[in-house]
């Protein structure tokens, strides 16, 4: 789950429609097995946009035990040397932005199965700490939505790496995400709509969209799985 972890990567991207299938195939196969094998590491989605024309709007995420793990010296020299497929896939990507987080607080509970995710990505003249509390009060009775919020890293967002030179894209420029997950896409929806109404000043720049999760792997099935072939081997 998004709170299970403090560190949090979101890459947002269209995709141009005639590579969507290669895209999905080296994002499943190749790139999520890879990145969720790096230390620290303990998920990693794909999210499809709800509200795009063509289909073709994604969001990426992974989730870190810590914040450090994703300006690790495992995760740098993963991003530093991208594989032919990666490098292949990147040059597919339209619009990308990408951003490296920590997470301030979450609140709220869902059934393990919350396939639709809402997304808030503003600014506001408030620290952090003033916002916590509102992601849990102002959504006391939102049944089954579970809720993050999260705070830019930006000196770790700005690293320039092989990848990044090759989709160029850079971060995010707002400095908060939030994120609503749940079973019910109207529900996550009106979580996010609540939260941003409570505020108790302006919200500037707010980009929100709705996504379902289309991809899932985690840490642990990967580790178990490469554990099984080394076994075959021996």
């Amino acid at each position: 789950m998004i709170e299970d972890g403090l560190g949090f990567m979101g890459f947002w991207s269209d995709i141009e429609s005639d590579y969507l299938l290669s895209y999905q195939e080296w994002h499943n196969c190749e790139h999520m097995p890879e990145r969720v094998s790096i230390p620290g590491f303990i998920e990693g989605r794909r999210y499809r946009g709800t509200d795009t024309p063509t289909g073709a709007s994604f969001f990426m995420c992974y989730v870190t035990h810590t914040p450090d793990a994703l300006g690790s010296a495992a995760y740098l020299a993963a991003l530093n040397s991208p594989t032919p497929w990666t490098k292949e896939a990147l040059t597919r990507f339209r619009n990308p932005v990408r951003t490296l987080y920590r997470r301030v607080a979450s609140a709220g509970s869902a059934p393990a199965h919350r396939p639709y995710l809402a997304l808030l990505r503003f600014d506001i003249d408030r620290e952090a700490c003033a916002l916590a509390p509102v992601l849990d009060s102002a959504l006391a009775g939102a049944a089954g939505v579970a809720r993050s919020l999260f705070e830019v890293n930006a000196a770790a967002s700005s690293i320039m790496t092989a990848e990044r030179k090759i989709y160029s894209g850079g971060p995010t420029s707002q400095q908060f995400l939030a994120a609503f997950e749940s079973h019910d896409k109207a529900a996550a929806a009106d979580a996010l709509a609540a939260f941003e109404a409570a505020m108790e000043a302006p919200v500037r720049n707010a980009v929100q969209n709705t996504y379902w999760q289309e991809a899932r792997i985690r840490a642990v099935d990967v580790c178990k799985s490469a554990s099984k072939d080394e076994e075959k081997a021996a």
